[in-house]
């Protein structure tokens, strides 16, 4: 209903007994509330002109400094069946302590005797290498002597070839002599025939110097059979010459295949006692790997493969161990656009989870529960979240992080920039400008220098 009647019409003389009324009508509070507005005006314009300290913030977490600090999985190098476990989640274990211990699974090394069957083989092979090596050593001599028979006879040919040509002068000599002796003896034949013809000589004479034409002619032809013999000798001795050397070349030949044949066999027996020198060292450290072993002290965080009997493969992620002794740091990201505003060695405000904190971002000094911190590096490459990535550093110079702070558990971080008025923090942010670069006293003091 729209209540226009006016017998409902409430008359303004009723208005005064209401008290409320009554002293709106007696007071005028206009004054009062300009006073009011002109103070929160000049309060503000005042807080315009207050100091603020520009900042960047970031999150991340709590991890460590050096990466071998970190939590790590233990991972068998190869694969097996779980036999045995040694530990359990929560135990501290020192550096070689054993955690576990598989069996084989593989059937090349189900042998229990593989090493020493391995070592068997190598000292076999070794000893047929040394065999090898005598007998090169024995061909060696071998050709050394065959080269020194090959010399003397070569030399006692070739003294043979000159004593046949010694001998053919020698008959070639004997064979003038000889034919001088027959035109000597045919001379003396003519002269005692004419000498008898004229009667001057008796036959007898002429018998006796036929009978001389008649040897001479004998011995021409033996001689003429020696000088020939001669020269065969001659010829022969320069083929036994030709046939020494084949002989001996021959034999050098063989003697010199021979001990290739046994060098070839001695390097692939060489090659196979490093074959298998390598396949024992390989069995021997295998052995080793039955047992997983801690690489460092640390606590045993979780146990990722749980039973008896149960196969892994190499690689496969068995426990996690957290290190005893480790340097804290604060992982944290920053944007893009704030890369250039922070640098190595720069000074962080960092407060963590669980930890009772007051933080005024432009005003650090009345902050509460905060920490020092001191950048150690800045990755130079853009992580997956579209930030950069930073890590931070208790400050040794400020108050000390708290000790009960685990590795995983949240952080928050400011780094402080310059001083500008609060005025001129909101006119930058209203325009998107960047905070103004800060350069730390230790970059300065460098340039300075």
């Amino acid at each position: 209903m729209l209540n226009i009647s006016d017998n409902n019409k409430m008359g303004v003389s009723n208005w005064d007994k209401f008290q409320t009324i009554r002293n709106l009508n007696l007071k005028s509070n206009s004054r009062t509330l300009n006073k009011i507005i002109v103070f929160f005006f000049i309060l503000g314009l005042l807080i315009l002109f207050l100091p603020w300290t520009q900042n960047i913030s970031g999150s991340g977490a709590v991890t460590t400094l050096k990466p071998n600090q970190r939590p790590q999985s233990i991972q068998s190098v190869i694969s097996g069946r779980i036999e045995n476990w040694y530990v359990q989640e929560g135990d501290f274990v020192n550096k070689g302590d054993t955690i576990l211990f598989i069996s084989e699974i593989k059937e090349d090394y189900m042998d229990p005797n593989l090493v020493e069957n391995t070592q068997k083989q190598v000292q076999a092979k070794k000893m047929s290498l040394e065999s090898y090596g005598s007998k090169v050593s024995t061909l060696s001599n071998q050709i050394q002597s065959i080269e020194s028979e090959r010399g003397l006879k070569f030399e006692q040919a070739q003294n043979k070839i000159k004593q046949s040509l010694l001998k053919i002068k020698s008959d070639s000599m004997d064979l003038v002599a000889v034919k001088t002796q027959l035109k000597i003896a045919n001379t003396q034949f003519d002269r005692a025939m004419q000498l008898n013809k004229e009667g001057l000589k008796p036959l007898t004479d002429v018998e006796e110097k036929r009978l001389k034409l008649q040897e001479v002619e004998a011995k021409i032809i033996t001689q003429e059979n020696k000088f020939l013999s001669s020269k065969n000798e001659y010829i022969n001795a320069k083929v036994e010459t030709n046939r020494i050397n084949a002989e001996y070349a021959e034999k050098m030949s063989k003697a010199q295949s021979d001990q290739y044949t046994a060098l070839s066999n001695q390097f692939d027996t060489e090659a196979q006692v490093n074959k298998l020198e390598n396949q024992y060292a390989n069995y021997s450290i295998r052995n080793g790997m039955y047992y997983i072993k801690a690489p460092q002290s640390g606590y045993v965080n979780r146990v990722l493969q749980a039973g008896i009997g149960q196969t892994v493969k190499e690689g496969t992620p068995i426990v996690s161990i957290m290190p005893a002794v480790f340097d804290i740091a604060v992982e944290t990201y920053i944007d893009p656009i704030d890369l250039p505003l922070v640098h190595r060695g720069e000074k962080i405000r960092v407060w963590f989870d669980g930890w009772p904190t007051i933080v005024f971002s432009g005003w650090p000094d009345v902050s509460y529960g905060t920490f020092g911190g001191k950048i150690v590096a800045i990755e130079n490459f853009i992580s997956d979240n579209g930030k950069y990535r930073m890590l931070i550093a208790p400050d040794k110079e400020a108050e000390p992080w708290p000790k009960e702070i685990s590795i995983g558990s949240g952080a928050e971080t400011i780094a402080l920039l310059d001083t500008v008025p609060i005025w001129f923090e909101i006119w930058r942010i209203l325009n998107g400008f960047p905070p103004n670069y800060y350069k730390s006293d230790v970059k300065t003091t460098k340039e300075k220098k």
